[in-house]
């Protein structure tokens, strides 16, 4: 069998960081790591060609010599994704689809040759074995949370990781909360399933054999879903493999909030490597945190929460979201205050949208509030949702808040906060690449010199300069520089 995967192209995104990549000359931010892993569950005897078309075209010449074409794909590549499988028609080749976009919503993409549904440990082997004796069928659809302790190593010989910002890994699955608005649960369980010490080590290991050095970013839609696992075995096995080799990495990855409750698993985590968290902090309204059922969030301090992870060496980003059925005209101004108050610097701010599985779109359906299709895509007046405020009210308020926190006086300011409270562990020894030291030239010409917001970045690393007590500070405060330059170029336009 000749088998092409493929991966379906982003749409530009808050979360694509396109225009920061071009400084530093590379084409994703991350490799798509799930089809990789289905690609280390297929026979050893298929000949299997990636085309990843976020760092390179798809050309039809591929197709035509492949017997197959899998895709694996989230909602926010939808339109990639059809444009794709008429290809695939138009040169009649048969295509076999698979991951969340097509696990949620199957009956949109019923033309496929073959849907692979839910999670692939359990139905690639035997859709492959179905498919070598010309028994395939059509829907394959086994709901069943496979332990993933049998999953393989992703296979990274087919990656051209110089394309890549960051690599990536996956510990778990699952998460122990139940958010109205996240279909985690339903995609993947409220129990968390976890890999062994000596997978994650494997996998650490086979990362380091390919060649690369640098950031890797554990998928894990909560890290800290077990936290007693984590403390006994797989932190500190990290922390011991990552000494042994002199700390090639750091890791970022996604928690909860809870994460400041625990004085020894920040500790942890800073010492194996972490020093970035993404945390869907969601709202500063405790009235809407209990409308979607965010428990490990309410009653709590948030902007002590972040401040606590902060100092213990890890910059957190932020998720927030408006239009909640709770909130009031006020919320504008106490988000953009928060958000500004606590140093996050990457501030993800959305609009509530209701992805299929997900009991908020249940809830919606009932009372006939679903007004369009989901695209994946909350970071713009785009929902699938009636919202009970004005929606011109709403708008209007979700584009000031991200006009003004990424305006560059606000965002600079912000960056410094961060920066003021962050107590790096200075483990990772990075060299300066050419790569980015191309990067900082090309920041002072555009930042420095072209962008009207010039004056803000020069006070920035100024500042950050003289900081020499903390290392890896000046170099944070360039990077964050030329993220602030990705977000004001995905910013929605305002609306007055």
């Amino acid at each position: 069998m000749k088998v092409l995967l493929v991966y379906p192209e982003y749409p530009e995104t808050f979360w694509s960081f396109k225009h920061a990549l071009r400084f530093i000359k590379k084409q994703s931010n991350l490799p798509p790591l799930g089809i990789l892993t289905v690609a280390a569950l297929l026979p050893d005897s298929w000949d299997l060609k990636l085309v990843d078309m976020n760092v390179e075209k798809l050309c039809d010449k591929d197709i035509k010599r492949s017997d197959l074409v899998m895709i694996s794909a989230m909602n926010i590549q939808q339109k990639s994704v059809r444009e794709v499988m008429n290809r695939c028609r138009e040169l009649g080749i048969k295509t076999a689809c698979g991951g969340p976009l097509f696990s949620t919503e199957p009956e949109k993409y019923d033309d496929a040759d073959y849907l692979l549904l839910y999670e692939g440990e359990d139905c690639i082997p035997l859709f492959a074995r179905d498919l070598e004796a010309g028994q395939a069928r059509h829907i394959y659809a086994i709901k069943n949370y496979p332990d993933i302790r049998k999953t393989p190593i992703p296979r990274w010989d087919l990656l051209k990781k110089d394309a890549y910002a960051m690599l990536s890994i996956q510990f778990s699955r699952g998460c122990p909360f139940h958010c109205e608005f996240c279909n985690i649960v339903s995609l993947f369980g409220h129990m968390p399933r976890t890999k062994s010490l000596p997978q994650v080590i494997g996998e650490l290991e086979a990362i380091y054999s390919f060649g690369w050095r640098g950031g890797i970013f554990f998928v894990d839609d909560n890290f800290i879903g077990n936290k007693k696992l984590l403390k006994e075995t797989i932190l500190p096995g990290i922390i011991t493999w990552m000494k042994e080799h002199d700390y090639p990495f750091t890791f970022f990855t996604e928690v909860s909030i809870n994460l400041s409750d625990d004085e020894e698993l920040m500790n942890l985590m800073a010492e194996a490597g972490f020093d970035n968290v993404f945390i869907g902090i969601e709202s500063v309204d405790e009235d809407c945190l209990d409308e979607c059922d965010k428990v490990q969030n309410e009653k709590r301090d948030l902007l002590e929460s972040v401040r606590t992870i902060q100092e213990h060496g890890m910059q957190v980003q932020g998720g927030f979201i408006l239009g909640f059925d709770s909130d009031k005209l006020s919320i504008f101004k106490k988000m953009s205050e928060f958000i500004q108050k606590s140093g996050i610097v990457t501030a993800m701010v959305g609009l509530l949208t209701a992805p299929p599985g997900t009991r908020l779109y249940d809830r919606m359906k009932k009372e006939g509030r679903l007004s369009s299709e989901f695209t994946g895509l909350n970071t713009d007046t785009n929902t699938n949702i009636i919202p009970k405020m004005d929606r011109r009210l709403l708008y209007k308020g979700y584009t000031r808040v991200v006009h003004s926190i990424y305006a560059p006086r606000h965002y600079y300011r912000r960056v410094r906060t961060f920066l003021e409270h962050y107590q790096p562990r200075g483990l990772h020894k990075s060299r300066l690449t050419a790569r980015e030291l191309g990067a900082f030239f090309k920041a002072c010409f555009l930042l420095g010199i072209k962008d009207p917001g010039r004056r803000y970045y020069w006070r920035l690393l100024t500042w950050a300069a003289r900081q020499r007590e903390k290392p890896g500070i000046f170099s944070r405060a360039v990077a964050f520089s030329i993220y602030g330059y990705h977000f004001r170029k995905c910013l929605p336009e305002e609306i007055m």
